[in-house]
């Protein structure tokens, strides 16, 4: 993870991405649009949001949901839960331009701030007192017959799951071209730090820290006596195998774009060759922010000896 400051430009243009299906989201829109506005910064959104919200005729639209629709923005100002937040990282990636997500969701780890920041956010925009790093992202490659059939990408996590709830997944876990391990599971993720507190948190991975290079590989379910959780250096490459006898599985890429594996597939996973930019308001630590996220206890806590 590497962070630059941001410096002044002369571009005063943000785009905003939004989850209209919320009323929070549209009223918390109207308010960041309005905001921003005020301060002599444009918006932009795509149209077919901008038919759910309430916005001024001074907000410019854009049709196509494309790269190209957030030339000339400075900031991409993701309104939403963890959903809405990985479509923004679609954004920010093609783009390259940095995504700053205000959580509307649950637990939101990609978001810097809460409903209730709504005005720091738009302070923090106007004046440019925000930070950008680098989260790693990985690519993913699936063959078949020695033929390459997929490519995808993933800001959290690739995950090789069972289709047919009866039966389970025969996979075969191969790291930097050498076998490691094979059984029945429901999945595997192979997730970035992070991905380490989505899925495969919950597949019962490690937290790992933002600023950790390093590829996971977690197990989902497995029939066996060996079936710990991965921690692999970021330039290696995982492989899983699915066996030519089991039924076919599937792969999702940040739960948003899947695609059928058959039987026989090999699904490859390695550092992806484009990171995305997150703009950061805080300098908290992640501890703190891990503890907030998930309310851990912490209560009785006197701080290290002086």
């Amino acid at each position: 993870m590497t962070q630059t400051r941001v410096t002044q430009t002369d571009a005063r243009t943000v785009f905003l991405l939004a989850h209209t299906g919320r009323p929070a989201a549209i009223r918390s829109a109207e308010l960041v649009v309005q905001g921003l506005l005020r301060s002599g910064i444009g918006v932009r959104v795509l149209e077919a949001e901008a038919a759910d919200l309430p916005l001024p005729s001074a907000v410019e639209t854009v049709r196509e949901a494309t790269a190209e629709c957030i030339d000339d923005c400075e900031l991409i100002v993701v309104l939403g839960g963890d959903g809405t937040l990985l479509r923004g990282a679609d954004f920010a990636r093609a783009s390259g331009v940095p995504m700053l997500g205000v959580n509307l969701g649950r637990v939101g780890f990609l978001a810097e701030a809460e409903r209730d920041d709504l005005d720091k956010v738009v302070d923090r925009v106007v004046t440019k007192e925000y930070e950008v790093e680098e989260r790693m992202t990985i690519d993913v490659i699936v063959h078949r017959n020695g033929d390459i059939v997929h490519r995808d990408w993933a800001l959290n996590e690739a995950a090789v799951q069972k289709v047919s709830p009866e039966r389970m997944l025969e996979v075969i876990l191969e790291i930097d071209g050498r076998p490691v391990t094979g059984f029945g599971c429901d999945g595997i993720v192979c997730a970035t730090p992070t991905g380490s507190t989505a899925y495969a948190f919950s597949a019962g991975g490690p937290v790992v820290w933002p600023e950790v290079e390093a590829l996971l590989m977690v197990p989902i379910s497995a029939h066996a006596l060996f079936a710990k959780p991965l921690v692999t250096s970021p330039d290696s490459v995982l492989a899983v195998e699915v066996q030519p006898h089991t039924p076919h599985g599937v792969l999702w890429c940040d739960g948003r774009r899947t695609v059928e594996l058959p039987s026989g597939a090999r699904v490859e996973v390695r550092r992806g060759a484009v990171p995305v930019r997150l703009a950061r308001l805080h300098h908290a630590s992640f501890t703190d922010r891990l503890v907030a996220k998930f309310a851990l206890p912490v209560s009785g806590w006197r701080g290290a000896p002086h």
